[in-house]
């Protein structure tokens, strides 16, 4: 229980480690810059092109329900005349679940495009870290057959990625039609599904270098939990924060390769590298 305990905090941590060891080493601040422009681009995009349209949505939706339940109570007898309260305050709580709802999906988005896009300086930064943690990089495969091998795994990646997401995302949307909890359970499932997809995202860059398909990545992040569950939803917090997820993404990927090398790289990958080594 203890150990469960730690690795619940420990996974948490990894995003403030990476805040600090960036802070320690100017020499890899070169490799986030770069990055950080390629998100704000993305980021005024995704801003413009759906926060501020659907927050306006939002306020028409819940100023919609709110007149129609002020209907309602307008028919009612005198002394339930206390339930135009209640609405008010519903419709806040609405209010506040849909744009945490929106932050979260553009946060995600904003992940998703950033990692790609940027994917040529992340691969550089993640290299560089696991040489200053490790002390040494699996061997790359250099030749036009490797490097078509690592687009064809790349793209594999990213489409099985998506069906995972839609298959996820289907079963969730089903549940928002039960009667009672499903809406809470849909909830709480999203966030679950986007922090695993966000766990997948940051620790990609090692475990790429591995030539790991999406399976294994995947086996990966469960057979680190719980400290991958709490390193997702922290990192899927941070990102979902606007103009701090800017600067999130990348040091979220900081924070990912820090977690491979504290905490998958020895468990995983340590014997069999040694001995590859050794041979």
């Amino acid at each position: 229980m203890v150990a469960k305990r730690l690795g619940l905090l420990a996974g948490a941590s990894y995003p403030f480690r990476a805040l600090g060891l960036l802070l320690q080493t100017p020499k890899l601040w070169g490799y986030v810059l770069i990055p950080v422009l390629v998100n704000l681009i993305v980021g005024t995009a995704l801003y413009l092109g759906l926060l501020f349209p659907s927050l306006a949505g939002i306020d028409s939706l819940v100023i919609d329900l709110s007149a129609r339940f002020n209907t309602l109570i307008a028919n009612l007898p005198a002394w339930l005349s206390y339930l135009s309260f209640l609405t008010a305050v519903l419709g806040w709580l609405l209010r506040s679940l849909l744009v945490t709802g929106l932050l979260l999906i553009i946060g995600f988005l904003l992940v998703q495009f950033g990692v790609i896009l940027g994917a040529p300086w992340y691969g550089q930064l993640s290299e560089q870290l696991e040489l200053l943690r490790l002390g040494k990089l699996p061997p790359a495969d250099t030749s036009l057959l490797g490097i078509l091998g690592e687009i064809k795994r790349a793209i594999g990646f990213e489409l099985k990625k998506l069906q995972f997401l839609i298959s996820m995302g289907l079963v969730l949307l089903l549940l928002n039609f039960v009667p009672g909890i499903g809406s809470i359970i849909a909830s709480l499932g999203g966030i679950c599904l986007g922090a695993t997809l966000v766990c997948l995202d940051f620790f990609s860059a090692p475990l790429d270098r591995r030539r790991l398909n999406f399976k294994d990545k995947l086996a990966i992040v469960r057979a680190s939990l719980p400290a991958s569950a709490t390193f997702g939803l922290v990192c899927f917090g941070l990102v979902s924060i606007p103009l701090l997820n800017l600067l999130a993404i990348p040091l979220s990927l900081v924070a990912g390769t820090l977690f491979f090398c504290d905490l998958i790289w020895p468990n995983q990958f340590a014997e069999s590298e040694r001995n590859n080594d050794g041979n």
